[in-house]
C-alpha cells in the first residue's frame, strides 16, 4: 500500500473514532499495549469477544412466568379452561390489587361478593338447584387459581360453596334444597360452617361438646363452636350438635336471628386475617325442626361432607404454593445484584428448581385425587395424603421463596409475607398433619394407632 493510501485510511479511520470514548479508555488501560493484544488474537477469537462483548448490550428476554411445568390444565376440556381463565383473570383485575390493603385491616371485602356471583361457579359440582353440575377437577383448578392470588378468599368461596351448601346437598330434605341451596348459588345467602369447638378439634367424632334436644317441634341448642369462617356476617350457619337422648350427631341450619345465637369476631390473627372466623355461642338456642337437616343423622354423614372438601383444601395449598412460587421467580428476574439478576445465579435457580418440583408433584396428587372423586372412587385416607404431602410441601415452597425474597420477603407489598402466614392455616384446618397420617397410616397397617 502506498504512503499516500496509508494516510488516506487513517484519517478515515480517525474520523469514525469517539475521541471522548477513547480518553476515557486510556484513562484506564495501556492503550499501546491493548491495541498488541486485540491485533494478535486469531480471527476466530476475536468474533468471539465481539460476540460476547454486543450480547451484553441486549436486554435478556425471560420466558413466560408459568406454575404449570407439566401443562396439567390440558386435562380440561375447553370450556372448563376458558373458566379457569375467566377465574383467573378476576382474581388479578378485581382481588389482587385490594388483597394486602384488607389483608392488613382484618377485613372482608364484600364488595367482591356479587362480582364472584357473577362468574356461576358456587356450587360448582351439584347436580340441580341453579347449580352448573361440573366437574370436582374443574373445582379444583379453581380453588387453586383463587389460592394463588389469595387463600383467604378461596377458604371464604370453599366454606361457602363446599362446607355449607355441600351440608345441604349431601345432608338435606329435598325441601330444604329447594329452599336454600338456590339462592346460595347465587349467593345472596352467605353460608358457614361449625363443626370446630374450643375445646374440641381433632376429636370431633367422638368428642362434641355442643348440644341438642329435642323439645316438641323444635331443638334446643347449647354450646359453643370456635373458628368459624365466615360466621361474623353469614346469613346461616350449619351447626353440628350431638343429641343427648341418642348420642348421634345431628346438622342444623341455624339463622343469624335465631334468639340465642351469638356470633363474636376472633381478632389477632396471624393467617388468613381476610377470613372472618367467629366464636359462636349457642344459649339455648331455639331450631324449629324443618331447620335440621333430615339426612344427617350420625358423624359418618358429617365426614361425607368433609371427605368432599378434604380434596379442595389439599388444592387451596396447591394454590398458595403456585403463587408463592410465581412471585418468587418474577421477583428474581426483577432483583439485580452485582451487576446481574439474581435469578442467574446457580444458588437461585437450586431453589426454583426444588420449589417447582415439589409444586409439579403436589399437582399430578391433586389431579388424580380429582379425577378419582368424579369417578366416585374417592377414599377417605386418599383425601387425607393429599391433604398432608400438599401441606407440607407448600410450607417448604413459601420457606424457599421468602429466603429468595431476602429482606424484601416481610413485607407485605411483596405479597410473599402473606402466602407465608396463609400456609400455616392451610396446613392445620380440615385435619392437622397428625390426624390424616393416622388417617393413612390405619389404611396402610389395617391397625388403628389414634390413641
Amino acid at each position: 500500500m502506498s504512503i499516500f493510501k496509508k494516510f488516506k485510511s487513517t484519517i478515515g479511520l480517525v474520523q469514525k473514532l469517539d475521541l471522548e470514548k477513547i480518553g476515557k479508555l486510556a484513562e484506564k488501560v495501556d492503550l499501546n499495549k491493548m491495541i498488541g493484544l486485540v491485533s494478535s488474537m486469531k480471527q476466530e477469537d476475536l468474533q468471539k469477544l465481539v460476540k460476547f462483548m454486543e450480547g451484553g448490550k441486549k436486554k435478556h428476554e425471560f420466558p413466560e412466568i408459568d406454575g404449570d411445568f407439566y401443562d396439567l390444565h390440558q386435562v380440561l376440556n375447553p370450556e372448563e379452561r376458558a373458566i379457569q381463565l375467566a377465574v383467573r383473570e378476576f382474581m388479578q383485575k378485581e382481588i389482587k390489587p385490594i388483597v394486602n390493603n384488607y389483608w392488613l385491616k382484618d377485613e372482608f371485602p364484600h364488595q367482591i361478593i356479587p362480582q364472584l356471583a357473577k362468574l356461576n361457579i358456587c356450587g360448582l359440582t351439584y347436580e340441580g338447584y341453579g347449580c352448573p353440575g361440573r366437574s370436582s377437577l374443574l373445582e379444583g383448578f379453581l380453588a387453586m387459581e383463587m389460592a394463588r392470588v389469595d387463600c383467604s378468599v378461596s377458604t371464604f368461596f370453599g366454606v361457602q360453596s363446599g362446607l355449607a351448601m355441600g351440608s345441604i346437598y349431601h345432608c338435606g330434605s329435598e325441601e330444604q334444597k329447594q329452599k336454600w341451596l338456590p339462592v346460595m348459588q347465587r349467593m345472596e345467602i352467605i353460608g358457614a360452617f361449625g363443626l370446630t369447638e374450643p375445646e374440641v378439634g381433632s376429636g370431633v367424632a367422638g368428642g362434641l361438646t355442643c348440644t341438642c334436644k329435642q323439645v316438641g317441634g323444635k331443638w334446643i341448642l347449647n354450646g359453643q363452636k370456635k373458628w368459624i369462617g365466615n360466621a361474623t356476617f353469614s346469613d346461616i350457619t350449619i351447626i353440628w350438635a350431638r343429641d343427648l337422648d341418642d348420642g348421634n350427631v345431628k346438622g342444623f341450619i341455624v339463622e343469624k336471628d335465631f334468639p340465642g345465637f351469638a356470633a363474636e369476631k376472633i381478632k389477632g390473627k396471624m393467617a388468613l386475617r381476610i377470613v372472618q372466623n367467629a366464636l359462636i355461642t349457642l344459649t339455648n338456642c331455639e331450631v324449629p325442626e324443618g331447620n335440621r337437616l333430615q339426612r344427617a343423622n350420625s358423624f359418618k354423614d358429617t365426614a361425607k361432607v368433609l371427605r368432599m372438601t378434604r380434596a379442595g383444601v389439599a388444592w387451596q395449598a396447591v394454590g398458595c404454593a403456585r403463587g408463592a412460587y410465581e412471585s418468587a421467580l418474577r421477583y428474581t428476574n426483577e432483583r439485580k445484584q452485582f451487576g446481574r439478576t439474581i435469578s442467574s445465579f446457580q444458588m437461585v435457580q437450586d431453589l426454583l428448581v426444588t420449589m417447582l418440583s415439589n409444586l409439579t408433584a403436589m399437582q399430578t396428587m391433586v389431579c388424580r385425587l380429582s379425577q378419582l372423586q368424579d369417578d366416585g372412587k374417592l377414599t377417605d385416607e386418599q383425601a387425607s395424603l393429599a391433604k398432608v404431602f400438599c401441606t407440607l410441601r407448600t410450607r417448604d415452597i413459601v420457606s424457599h421463596a421468602r429466603e429468595l425474597f431476602g429482606g424484601n420477603g416481610i413485607l407485605i407489598e411483596h405479597d410473599i409475607a402473606r402466602f407465608v402466614a396463609d400456609a400455616e392455616a392451610i396446613y392445620s384446618y380440615e385435619g392437622t398433619k397428625e390426624i390424616n397420617t393416622l388417617i393413612v397410616g390405619r389404611s396402610i397397617t389395617g391397625q388403628s394407632a389414634f390413641i
